[in-house]
């Protein structure tokens, strides 16, 4: 199924011992640029989610946040550094002292001075953070995966519509052919009829051949076909097909721009420009694709 390259995926879920928040979001990229948010004491998920990412998209610049809070018990333990205390309290009687103050120097004026509290941070399981983990971040990978599809179907709808409309014109363009050497030799005629009083038949036939066979846009206009034929095909693929498209749709306009140089023809060169036009429409969208 065709993937666009923009999507977002967000999960909020109680998983084990753990509150698990995660947040995917990407572009458009050439490649798969990976960038991923972790608390520093959950640190060792990064290989994880890298090796998960990697196994639900390809290309994009895509961002993962996430959040984990252990709720069964307190992540920190806090503890009091007796000694630090015990200096500011004797600092502070000493200046009461002086003072001649009668102010109180209870918990409530130690407790302002924060560098008396250590905190240290419980070491985590980290078998358990794993397991606990990594079925929240393939669901939110899946929902992640399920918007970019449903966007590459809008992109593979219109592409279709595009892709039809290169196609009649390309028809257009082939049937327009005959007319154009037809005109020719009878421009060719009228000018040597008012050069010589006998014209040639076979000279005109003759020349009217060889202008036909300079103009003649038949390999291209099938080439096109086979690329338009080879693009619906990519469309329907379940893999990346973002590059591959990118270059068939540069192979569509090197066959175009052949039928607009070999055309010395007004309305074949109308039909040059809305056959551009719609390549480089489809060239746009194509650049959303994984």
């Amino acid at each position: 199924m065709l993937k666009s390259m923009t999507g977002f995926g967000r999960i909020r879920k109680i998983s084990g011992d753990y509150e698990i928040n995660i947040d995917v979001k990407s572009v458009n990229h050439r490649y798969l640029d990976l960038n991923i948010k972790l608390p520093k004491y959950y640190i060792f998920l990064e290989d994880k989610i890298r090796e998960n990412v990697s196994s639900y998209i390809t290309r994009g610049k895509t961002e993962v946040s996430v959040f984990i809070k252990r709720i069964s018990e307190s992540e920190r333990k806090i503890s009091l550094n007796e000694s630090l205390c015990d200096n500011y309290y004797n600092v502070l009687s000493a200046l009461k002292e002086k003072l001649g103050t009668d102010e109180e120097i209870g918990i409530r004026l130690l407790s302002r001075f924060s560098d008396i509290f250590e905190t240290e941070y419980v070491e985590e399981n980290e078998e358990e953070v794993v397991n606990a983990f990594i079925p929240v971040l393939k669901e939110c990978l899946s929902d992640f995966v399920s918007m970019r599809e449903r966007e590459g179907e809008r992109i593979k709808k219109d592409l279709l519509l595009r892709l039809d409309r290169i196609n009649k014109l390309d028809d257009e363009v082939e049937k327009r052919a005959p007319e154009i050497v037809k005109n020719y030799q009878e421009r060719l005629y009228n000018k040597l009829k008012e050069i010589v009083p006998a014209v040639d038949e076979t000279r005109v036939l003759t020349e009217a051949a060889i202008y036909a066979d300079k103009i003649t846009t038949s390999e291209e206009t099938v080439r096109l076909k086979s690329h338009i034929k080879e693009f619906k095909h990519l469309l329907e693929s379940e893999n990346a097909v973002g590059k591959k498209l990118d270059f068939l749709v540069q192979e569509m306009n090197r066959e175009t721009n052949t039928i607009g140089s070999k055309c010395n023809d007004f309305d074949t060169s109308k039909i040059v420009v809305d056959l551009k036009s719609e390549i480089e429409n489809i060239r746009e969208q194509i650049q959303n694709i994984e």
